[in-house]
């Protein structure tokens, strides 16, 4: 079997039987298949007009788009929506493309013509959004007491399209849809308040009927996106399916495929789940890895192990996870704070000690021994003698190939979505 490990992959062997597989279902769509998908969603928009009817008679247009860590293929489709804002009258010189990266970190150079494709690198401005409040302009407050600051360039435009991808999401249900502005292009300010609400609300994986989607919805009336263009795509950002039109509708028609896609039953419990994060990009750091020892988490039994193979070449992935994590050296305190004060990136760690609490989590990662033992990890150097082992003890064992996007259906259990905590 094969696991993805960053942009590789490590091949071991099951020594006695094969582990149950848990995993995603559909296949990716290929080559001239894929860029027909992505056309024919455009041309065919749900609920709404056309784009180049909707640039008809606008000043400027900004586009917002996803940053590395997600998996939206924005270099196969940027071009196509260039091209329709053309067709309606806007040139290519009063066109932005922003990076909606919420706190994640700034995209290089080289990382922004990635995202973006060569061709429309080229023929527009592709920019990181800042999450500094003097670069955000305030527009209201949400029912939930959200203080909403977006992007001034975003807020100004005179269209918005909304791009990204549909995958359950653990703090909001779901992402893709308005999520893009907000919180993608807020301030770090709102974002903080906004993700406080995980506090006292908790979300289903793959609905959007919770509190913190809807203070998502609110803050997205307060200065709407015009258009929305999403895709459900596979880890390698091979597209599935791909939704166009109005953001509400869209968004739910997408949620409905990406549910079929990425819900598995979670009954059955395992002594022994051996996960991947995914590759690239989904373990490019702890602080993104952590979503699949989630998903890992919720098929091992108590007391159970959990294996967890993730790069993590850039280690932490945010600066409030690192220092929390290497100076709070009491881990109880410091959770307990955490539970009684949300602080944005530190609630990693709140997290990752739930899991810990919980199973006995090991990591295969480029993360150096000392750091991943003081954040609680049994650390692992060679991942076929540890599976050897796993073997012989003869305990029921599982393997997720793509943790990142295979996540339990909690929707039986969970009917009163967005209960509070």
């Amino acid at each position: 079997m094969r696991f993805a490990y960053g942009t590789e992959e490590l091949t071991v062997t099951w020594p006695f039987s094969e582990p149950e597989v848990l995993s995603y279902r559909t296949p990716a769509v290929e080559g001239a298949d894929a860029d027909a998908l992505l056309r024919r969603a455009l041309r065919s928009p749900i609920d709404s007009p056309s784009l180049p009817e909707l640039a008809a008679g606008r000043r400027d247009a900004v586009i917002l788009v996803s940053d590395v860590t997600r998996l939206s293929p924005t270099a196969s489709f940027l071009s196509l929506l260039l091209d329709a804002l053309n067709e309606g009258g806007i040139p290519d010189e009063r066109i932005r493309v922003v990076v909606a990266l919420g706190t994640h970190r700034a995209q290089t150079a080289d990382e922004l013509l990635g995202i973006a494709g060569e061709t429309a690198f080229k023929r527009v401005l592709v920019e990181n959004h800042s999450a500094a409040s003097e670069d955000c302009i305030f527009v209201g407050t949400t029912a939930l007491g959200t203080p909403i600051e977006l992007n001034r360039k975003v807020a100004e435009a005179d269209l918005r399209i909304a791009t990204g991808n549909i995958e359950p999401h653990r703090l909001v249900g779901l992402s893709g849809g308005c999520k893009a502005l907000f919180p993608g292009v807020a301030s770090a300010a709102s974002i903080e308040r906004h993700h406080g609400l995980s506090q006292r609300y908790r979300a289903v994986p793959g609905f959007a009927d919770n509190p913190l989607h809807r203070d998502i919805e609110e803050a997205c009336a307060m200065v709407p996106i015009h258009f929305l263009y999403n895709v459900v795509a596979d880890h390698r950002r091979r597209a599935l399916a791909a939704f166009a039109g109005h953001p509400g509708e869209a968004h739910r028609r997408g949620a409905v495929f990406a549910r079929d896609q990425f819900l598995i039953s979670g009954e059955r419990k395992y002594d022994v789940v051996v996960a991947s994060a995914g590759g690239y990009p989904k373990d490019m750091q702890l602080y993104q890895a952590i979503k699949s020892l989630e998903n890992a988490a919720a098929f091992a039994k108590p007391g159970g192990s959990i294996l967890l193979i993730a790069r993590c070449q850039e280690l932490y992935g945010n600066g409030t996870f690192l220092e929390w994590a290497e100076t709070r050296i009491d881990r109880e305190r410091a959770v307990r704070e955490l539970e009684e004060r949300f602080v944005l990136g530190a609630h990693k760690l709140r997290i990752l000690h739930r899991a810990l609490q919980k199973h006995r989590v090991f990591l295969y990662s480029d993360i150096p021994r000392p750091l991943a033992e003081l954040l609680g990890f049994r650390t692992v150097s060679d991942l076929q003698l540890w599976i050897d082992e796993a073997a012989r003890r003869g305990e029921s064992m599982a393997a997720m190939p793509c943790a990142s996007l295979t996540f339990p259906d909690l929707s039986a259990r969970d009917n009163d979505r967005g209960f509070q905590v």
